[in-house]
């Protein structure tokens, strides 16, 4: 008797603790009620839908709401990525079969209720846009989330979907927004994060949009739109570029290689003719992986019917960052801006007498800051002269003229090589920040990661956090980060010594960098 009372009395607190637990896996949100899984501390939700499904007459519309569902809507799994052919060798690779229908945001947030908001961090995912999704195992926001952020990543239209020009759009649009549909999305995605933050305890007033590489682009691209205004508090720029030598920096209309001229020419390519509404709709029915066209990352230098990037537009791509920001636009919040120690590069130089010439009265300063000794070989200068000028010196362009105005600015540049690789790599690749960034190297180098490999995580991790809670990076128990200012030229490099802040030794090779690209109109 004794132990069938001792029963019944554990039960109700069982069955109580199992309601709590469920309850805080429901969440309403646009368009209905949607149920997460925990583990390990930390809630998840997937696949929650932001928008309506971009396809038939909503391909090449901007982002519509989503449909109202009856019930409770199972957030389990990743929504399928983006229409795309991935990149064969891809470091973050899907998870997902891509389709048309993506249009998907995830959430992670600590288990735990807090009784104040919890700052928001926004991932926007790189790929050149016209790679790339939230399912890649790097990307998981698990370690955010025990850390005391809410997580959200959302995936956007990619390639010949994302950026389109017709000039039965545009009659049909009457003054709306137009061919930029990658950018229309990530705005229609921080929308929804304004108004469902507090549903997973995250405060909308403290949100901050992080991005790598076409992901950085995006936060530049956010950064400068009037249409983003206000739907987020700081930013992070990885590997972002940001002049004018990035993408084709096409108008709508107008000449011969305008986005609506692109846009015909690829009609032509799949054997559509016409510029009118009927053409339009032909262009509609056809089926997405005939858009995608072989369209990707290894391809794409070559494609010459992909309109190539962000469209020229006032209100979502007004122009190179540098410009804009030179001449007193974009938000003026919070930024942290980097890039990495081995960037990738597009200079193409057949020869050093060709690559040298490139560099115009710069030519001998350039051979003694780039290869001093003559042992390099060609492609080791121009992977490391092209990435200086197409990612290094712009992210310090960027710092220079935001902490001008009075922004508060950190740069940091990394070069940390995870110990596995060291007799291998030089420098720190494109990209190869972000497992550290996410805490997550053990999706990426598995069994070969270093107890130093997790140091160096835990570490720019905590930088990352510290940034997203109050605008600055200064995590307790890290080297101080300062400010950058011009004068100073400090910034945070992150070593194989570990974070370390001095005066950027970079600066002969990027002041050369700098004059050729104001040389160029970059």
């Amino acid at each position: 008797m004794a132990l069938a009372t001792g029963l019944s009395c554990l039960a109700p607190v069982s069955i109580a603790q199992a309601h709590a637990t469920t309850a805080s896996l429901h969440v309403r949100v646009d368009g209905g009620r949607v149920r997460g899984t925990v583990a390990r501390g930390v809630i998840a939700f997937k696949g929650i839908p932001y928008a309506a499904p971009p396809v038939g007459p909503l391909r090449w519309a901007p982002p519509q709401p989503v449909k109202p569902w009856t019930g409770i809507r199972p957030a389990l799994h990743f929504g399928p990525d983006c229409a795309q052919l991935p990149t064969p060798g891809d470091d973050a690779p899907l998870r997902t079969v891509s389709q048309e229908n993506c249009l998907y945001v995830n959430v992670w947030r600590p288990k735990a209720r807090s009784a104040r908001g919890l700052p928001v961090m926004v991932w926007i995912y790189g790929g050149g846009f016209v790679d790339g999704g939230t399912s890649p195992a790097v990307y998981d926001g698990r370690e955010f989330a025990r850390d005391g952020v809410v997580l959200v990543s959302f995936n956007y239209r990619l390639g010949n979907l994302g950026f389109f020009a017709f000039p039965a759009l545009s009659r049909q649009s009457r003054g709306g927004m137009l061919a930029d549909y990658t950018l229309m999305d990530q705005i229609a995605a921080l929308e929804w994060v304004r108004r469902n933050a507090r549903s997973f305890g995250g405060d909308p007033h403290n949100v901050t949009i992080f991005g790598e590489s076409a992901g950085g682009m995006s936060v530049n691209a956010l950064l400068m739109s009037p249409l983003a205004r206000g739907l987020f508090a700081k930013a992070i720029i990885e590997s972002g570029a940001g002049r004018n030598n990035s993408y084709p920096m096409r108008p709508l209309a107008g000449s011969p290689h305008s986005a609506e001229a692109m846009g015909l020419g690829l009609a032509r390519h799949l054997g559509v003719g016409g510029e009118g509404s009927e053409a339009l709709a032909e262009l509609r029915a056809l089926p997405a992986a005939r858009l995608v066209d072989g369209l990707n990352l290894a391809t794409m230098d070559d494609d010459h019917t992909y309109v190539g990037g962000p469209i020229l537009d006032a209100s979502l791509y007004p122009g190179a960052p540098t410009r804009i920001y030179g001449a007193g636009g974009g938000a003026r919040v919070p930024v942290m801006i980097g890039a990495n120690t081995d960037e990738i590069s597009r200079m193409s130089a057949a020869s050093f007498v060709a690559l040298w010439r490139s560099f115009g009265a710069d030519s001998a300063a350039a051979r003694h800051v780039y290869d001093p000794d003559g042992r390099r070989t060609l492609q080791e200068v121009r992977t490391t002269a092209g990435g200086d000028q197409w990612m290094v010196e712009p992210a310090r362009a960027i710092a220079r003229l935001l902490s001008a105005r009075g922004q508060r600015v950190y740069e940091y540049r990394f070069g940390y090589i995870p110990t596995s690789l060291r007799k291998r790599l030089s420098g720190a690749p494109h990209a190869s920040e972000i497992p550290f960034v996410f805490d997550t190297l053990a999706a990426h180098y598995g069994k070969k990661t270093s107890r130093a490999d997790e140091a160096m995580a835990r570490a720019v991790h905590a930088y990352w956090i510290a940034f997203a809670r109050t605008g600055r990076p200064e995590p307790r128990g890290e080297p101080a980060w300062p400010e950058y200012h011009a004068k100073t030229d400090r910034l945070m490099s992150f070593t194989d010594r570990g974070p370390i802040s001095a005066k950027d030794p970079w600066k002969p090779r990027l002041d050369i960098a700098e004059r050729i690209a104001q040389c160029q109109g970059h």
